[in-house]
Parts: C-alpha cells; sequence; structure tokens
C-alpha cells in the first residue's frame, strides 16, 4: 500500500511542477506615467484705479474693496488652433475647367467611314420618329422617351463636333432605338 501511496504522490508532484512551469506569466511593471509640468504661479492682475472725481462735494469716493486672492489656477493644456482655410478671393471668378479629353480608339479609314455612316443614319431615323410623335398628344412615359432621345441626339451631335465618332455612333443608336419604341407606343 505504501509503494502505491509514494507512486501516486510522485506522479501528482511531477503533474503539478509541468502545469506550472508551462504557463508562467510574467507580469511587468506599468511605465512610469508622465506627470503634468507643475503649476505655473500666476499673478492676479491689478486693479485699475478710479478716475479722480470731478466734483468732491457730491460725490463720495468709493471705499476700496480688498479683491480676495485667488488660488493659482492649474495649467492647462495649451489647444493647438484650428487651420484655417485659406481666403478665396471674391473679385475674381475661378477659371472655367476644361472639359475632360476624349479617349476614342484609333479608328481604320474603313471603321470610321462605317461610324459616320451609321451614325447619320441613325441621327436621321431618330428625328424623323421624333417628327411623327410632334403632332400627337403625349403621355407621361412618352414625354420622358422624347426627352432622352432628344439628350441623346443633342450629345451625338457634341461628339461628332468633337470628332468621336465612335461616342456620336453609340449615342445615335440608342436615340434611333428609343425613338423606334416611342414609335411603337402610339
Amino acid at each position: 500500500m505504501t509503494r502505491k501511496f509514494e507512486l501516486l504522490a510522485s506522479l501528482c508532484a511531477i503533474l503539478l511542477g509541468m502545469a506550472g512551469c508551462a504557463n508562467k506569466h510574467i507580469v511587468r511593471a506599468a511605465p512610469p506615467s508622465v506627470s503634468a509640468p507643475p503649476p505655473q504661479e500666476v499673478t492676479p492682475m491689478p486693479v485699475p484705479e478710479a478716475p479722480p472725481a470731478v466734483d468732491n462735494t457730491t460725490v463720495e469716493p468709493a471705499p476700496e474693496v480688498p479683491t480676495p486672492e485667488l488660488p493659482p489656477s492649474p495649467a492647462k493644456k495649451p489647444v493647438a488652433p484650428k487651420p484655417r482655410p485659406a481666403p478665396t478671393e471674391t473679385a475674381e471668378p475661378a477659371p472655367p475647367k476644361p472639359a475632360p479629353p476624349q479617349i476614342s480608339p484609333a479608328l481604320s479609314p474603313g471603321d470610321l467611314q462605317r461610324a459616320k455612316d451609321n451614325t447619320t443614319t441613325n441621327i436621321t431615323t431618330a428625328e424623323q420618329n421624333l417628327q411623327v410623335a410632334n403632332g400627337k398628344q403625349l403621355g407621361a412615359a412618352q414625354k420622358d422617351l422624347v426627352e432622352k432621345i432628344s439628350g441623346f441626339l443633342s450629345q451625338a451631335h457634341e461628339a461628332i463636333r468633337a470628332d468621336d465618332w465612335v461616342r456620336a455612333q453609340n449615342l445615335a443608336e440608342k436615340a434611333r432605338l428609343l425613338s423606334a419604341e416611342l414609335v411603337k407606343s402610339f
């Protein structure tokens, strides 16, 4: 029986020794805190003297009242000033920003001619379909379509003036498709 007891006691001692060693946590002291600078002594402002009275017979001078001394106030942390936006000049208006450059792919002469032909055909068709709608009573959805078609057509004309035929072709195609929907709605 003592042999079993000795074996059990040594086993417990080994387990306790292993369990304690693996999980040791070292607690470090907190870094020293930075203390605030000692408060600066603030001397109270002297009380300004009252001006001498003009007529001493009618006005009695006010009795002097001693000013209570205030305890020195604790030092305040300096506050960083907020950055101010640069003043804008209102006398001169800002020059208008130039339009962003249009990036269009370089087209071969044949592709350029096809784009021009498709664009003019689509613009012509869309404008003819808008003429059909001019004399009719339009619902809200139809009026919206007319506005969109007109917008696409004006953007297509701007793209032509900018010599951006790929963009002009895309806008003219959109205008033609919407105008076909408009004609179908009658």
